[in-house]
C-alpha cells in the first residue's frame, strides 16, 4: 500500500534477488561480520538478520507479499443500509448499528462509515453535518 508519507514509490520496493543472493553468499562465505556485510552491500543490519532469519526457516529468500490495502466493509448496498439503519435509529449506539447492519467489525470502523456519510453525534442522536461554518 502506497502512503503518501513516503517521498515516492522507489522507497518502498523489495531488494533485488540478485542483490539478496550476493548478501546470503558472502555471508555463507563467512566474508565478515553482519556489519560489514550490511555496509558493504548498502542494506540495514535488522534487514539482513531477518533475510538469515528467514533463509534459516523456510529456505527461501524471496521477498515477503507486499500488504494490502485495508478496505472498508462499508460500501455500496452495506453503506446504503447503514444510511437507513441511521435514518431509522438516529439514537442507536454504535454496537447496535452493526447488529442491525449485519456486519461484523469494530465501533471505529462503524463511527468512520458514519462520518463518510456525513453525519455527526451531537448529544445522543446523529444528525447531518451542519452547513455553517465554525467561527
Amino acid at each position: 500500500m502506497y502512503c503518501s508519507y513516503f517521498a515516492d514509490k522507489e522507497s518502498m520496493k523489495a531488494y533485488s534477488m540478485d542483490l539478496r543472493e550476493r548478501v546470503l553468499r558472502a555471508w555463507q562465505q563467512k566474508q565478515g561480520s553482519q556489519r560489514a556485510i550490511a555496509e558493504r552491500f548498502g542494506v540495514s543490519r535488522s534487514w539482513l538478520e531477518a533475510l538469515l532469519r528467514r533463509h534459516h526457516k523456510t529456505s527461501s529468500i524471496a521477498p515477503l507479499p507486499q500488504g494490502g490495502d485495508h478496505c472498508s466493509i462499508f460500501k455500496g448496498k452495506i453503506l446504503e443500509r447503514l444510511n437507513q439503519v441511521v435514518t431509522e435509529n438516529p439514537d442507536a449506539t454504535l454496537e447496535e448499528l452493526k447488529q442491525l447492519c449485519g456486519v461484523k467489525c469494530t465501533n471505529p470502523t462503524v463511527w468512520r462509515a458514519i462520518k463518510k456519510l456525513g453525519y455527526t453525534r451531537k448529544k445522543r442522536r446523529y444528525v447531518p453535518a451542519s452547513r455553517i461554518a465554525l467561527t
